[in-house]
């Protein structure tokens, strides 16, 4: 629990609590509740990052590698890397250099386009497809692993928010964007 501008209240204190408070000394006419939750979420995602994925690291890929041959078997079909961008929220630049890293593992194939020769499709090999089928459950028990400090129905309200604010965000920037 967080108090508004106060900082937080409660038993646990972390990194951002601590942020906070210093603020709070220093600005307390600023409403650092914001902070609060942005700073966290960053915290969150830089100490994911940093304890990398267990089961993806012992089978040599990385998140975004993972990612990308996720988003070929979970859509069941070929795609263009200007998709795959889209689907994995990466630069055209970065689906390149992995789909070249992914290629020579074997777990990926490239075909021309029959009609543009400038467009890609990328599928999945049965090395790749049987990766990912290995891999999914022993990172989806990893993740659940990461998260069992925090109780089930705290887990569903964290996604719910986590949703909604991703749901705002993605809408805001698609309006952007079009």
């Amino acid at each position: 629990m967080t108090a508004t501008n106060g900082g937080p209240t409660g038993t646990r204190q972390d990194t951002v609590a601590a942020v906070v408070r210093q603020w709070h000394s220093v600005h307390p006419d600023l409403d650092t509740a914001p902070m609060e939750i942005i700073g966290r979420i960053n915290r969150c995602a830089a100490l994911l990052q940093q304890a990398e994925d267990a089961p993806l690291r012992r089978a040599g890929l990385s998140r975004p590698e993972f990612d990308l041959l996720g988003a070929l078997r979970r859509t069941g079909h070929e795609l263009t890397p200007s998709e795959l961008a889209r689907e994995t929220f990466s630069s055209g630049a970065a689906v390149t250099k992995r789909l070249k890293q992914l290629t020579e593992r074997g777990l990926v194939e490239r075909r021309g386009d029959t009609r543009d020769r400038r467009v890609a499709h990328v599928r999945l090999t049965d090395a790749g497809r049987d990766l990912v089928d290995g891999i999914l459950p022993e990172q989806l028990a990893y993740e659940t692993t990461v998260l069992s400090g925090l109780a089930p129905q705290g887990q569903g309200e964290l996604a719910a928010l986590l949703g909604e604010l991703l749901g705002e965000l993605e809408g805001r920037l698609g309006a952007l964007r079009g």
